[in-house]
């Protein structure tokens, strides 16, 4: 059984920031792409950012410029840099791997972390 353990969520005012931190499998985390995806009350679960093993780095348009995702390979650890976030980040914030497109292997989720921005 895979496990991704996320961590970091939390309650934050509008134009703060946070931290969220993903630790996968030493097997996994070094040949799936790792990612973050979000999901608000009564909406879809969009895509956040996402990161390969190799370095590239995607991002969701509505967050450029404000989150970073990042890669600490010794400790098989994705995280993802939120900084002035708004009220509209507001979400369960859900960690994925999966393996390249054209690859074989199943895609895995975190359980998932609330992030709340509110005055």
């Amino acid at each position: 059984q895979v496990q991704l353990v996320e961590s970091g969520g939390g309650l934050v005012q509008p134009g703060g920031s946070l931290r969220l931190s993903c630790a996968a499998p030493r097997s996994i985390f070094s040949i799936y792409v790792m990612g973050w995806y979000r999901q608000a009350p009564g909406k879809q679960r969009d895509l956040v950012a996402s990161s390969t093993s190799g370095g590239n780095t995607n991002y969701a348009d509505f967050v450029k410029g404000r989150f970073t995702i990042s890669r600490d390979n010794a400790k098989n650890t994705v995280y993802l840099q939120m900084n002035n976030l708004k009220p509209e980040d507001t979400a369960v914030y859900y960690c994925n791997a999966r393996p390249f497109i054209g690859s074989p292997g199943d895609a895995y989720w975190g359980q998932g972390t609330q992030v709340t921005v509110s005055s």
